[in-house]
């Protein structure tokens, strides 16, 4: 068996645990097994990384100005799009086969220790999420990283990762999603994200819904930590959108950064940019990073499926967005950088998502859209999610294809029928992350 066969054997072997989005309001079995292991989580500083959207893009953009700075840095993202080693990146790449071998060989002992005392106890075993947690600081401690941006895997005070001490707190734009989990009130939402504001910190935050920015405000006072909020000490000065992405002027409590190529589409992810970059600028004392260094970082920077391009002719976008407000964010690009005179989507989603919220922020955008299946048990029937897009949209321009490929195809022919000029007729595949992942495989794009 080869290191790739042994990591997809673990993998299967973690997956019977309990699921990711099954938090525990605990932090006790992630903080004993790192105690077992000598506290790795504590072994390099840390970013950490809570929100709605915009948290990986925002972690991706802070790691690489870190690794520009000649630093060894370590990401910790969720889920993965294609690999499960996609997960735990160590200077910007995935975790090799070997190394998470390793990590998983460093860390099961002791996992197993501490599910055999949970369960003695009548507590549960670590879930899914906890055990990548716990593998993800091994591997940290072990390349040995200088600096890791972690980014929660849903919500914040009872996430696996808030074990650690989180030197900066970075809080993307706080909107509704996994209600079912983290409450069913902004304010409940925004009560859980801020739980990984530690005492004395550097809490970045972006531009947020005002009962949001008061609940920041006093969870940071509360902790003693300073507060960083976009619109007062940082701002996305000057944004003109260019071939391929964005120029950026970006001000941040130490200097203005200047005529600076952001590869990707989207005023969203201007923002994302700002928050990285004064999150990093904190990390390293609070000065101006070099303005080499940010145009390096930045100009390099890559975020697979978020709003990816994947195929021209016609023009095939993929987005892992699967909220509401990420939906928002999607129609805004794709009207400010692409010049479609028609445009069709391909859609599926998860059964716990407000589909007819994320269908009616999708529909002032698509000319028609197409309802497809992908492949998970927590995805929403596709008849069921046929009926709300045809409640949305006309009923004759909803459609149901069960097969993604066939839906990518019917979606292309219902762009193009008017024979409209090349590079004006677009594709749209969104609603989930899992669903971006298959139509990124099945166009050829499997590495993230």
């Amino acid at each position: 068996m080869n290191a790739e066969q042994r990591v997809e054997e673990i993998y299967r072997e973690i997956l019977t645990r309990a699921p990711e989005h099954d938090v525990q309001p605990s932090l006790a079995r992630v903080a004993a097994v790192c105690e077992l292991l000598g506290d790795p989580q504590e072994t390099f500083r840390t970013i950490h990384l809570t929100g709605t959207n915009g948290k990986t893009s925002t972690a991706r953009m802070a790691e690489a100005l870190v690794r520009s700075m000649g630093l060894r840095t370590g990401r910790f993202t969720s889920p993965h799009l294609h690999s499960v080693r996609e997960r735990i990146a160590i200077d910007g790449e995935p975790i090799s086969p070997e190394a998470f071998v390793a990590a998983w060989e460093d860390v099961e002992p002791y996992i197993a220790m501490v599910d055999a005392r949970s369960q003695a106890e009548g507590g549960p075993r670590l879930s899914f999420f906890e055990v990548f947690t716990v593998m993800a600081f091994a591997a940290f401690a072990d390349a040995p990283v200088d600096v890791a941006v972690i980014e929660v895997g849903m919500g914040g005070r009872w996430d696996a990762t808030n074990v650690v001490g989180g030197d900066i707190a970075v809080l993307t734009p706080v909107e509704y999603d996994h209600q079912r989990w983290l409450g069913s009130s902004i304010r409940e939402i925004a009560g859980e994200k801020v739980g990984i504001i530690k005492p004395g910190a550097v809490v970045v935050s972006a531009e947020q819904r005002e009962e949001v920015a008061g609940i920041i405000t006093v969870a940071a006072a509360a902790a003693g930590a300073r507060l960083l909020e976009e619109g007062g000490d940082l701002t996305v000065a000057r944004r003109d959108v260019a071939v391929g992405g964005q120029i950026l002027s970006l001000r941040t409590p130490a200097a203005t950064y200047t005529d600076i190529l952001l590869p990707l589409h989207g005023e969203h992810q201007a923002h994302n940019a700002l928050l990285a970059l004064v999150a990093v600028e904190v990390l390293l004392g609070g000065g101006a990073l070099p303005g080499e260094v940010v145009e390096e970082a930045f100009g390099t920077v890559t975020s697979p499926g978020r709003l990816e391009v994947v195929r021209t002719s016609p023009t095939i976008l993929v987005d892992a967005g699967h909220n509401p407000a990420g939906m928002v964010a999607v129609r805004e690009t794709i009207e400010e950088a692409f010049a479609f005179t028609r445009i069709v989507g391909v859609v599926a989603c998860m059964a716990d998502k407000d589909a007819e919220s994320m269908l009616s922020e999708l529909e002032p955008l698509l000319d028609e859209v197409v309802v497809t299946r992908m492949h998970s048990s927590r995805a929403m029937d596709a008849g069921e999610l046929l009926e709300i897009a045809r409640d949305v949209f006309d009923p004759d321009r909803a459609h149901l294809e069960p097969s993604l490929a066939d839906a990518i195809d019917r979606a292309a022919t219902l762009a193009e029928r008017d024979g409209d000029p090349a590079g004006t007729t677009g594709v749209l595949v969104v609603g989930s992350v899992v669903l971006a992942a298959e139509a990124r495989e099945l166009l050829g794009r499997s590495k993230a």
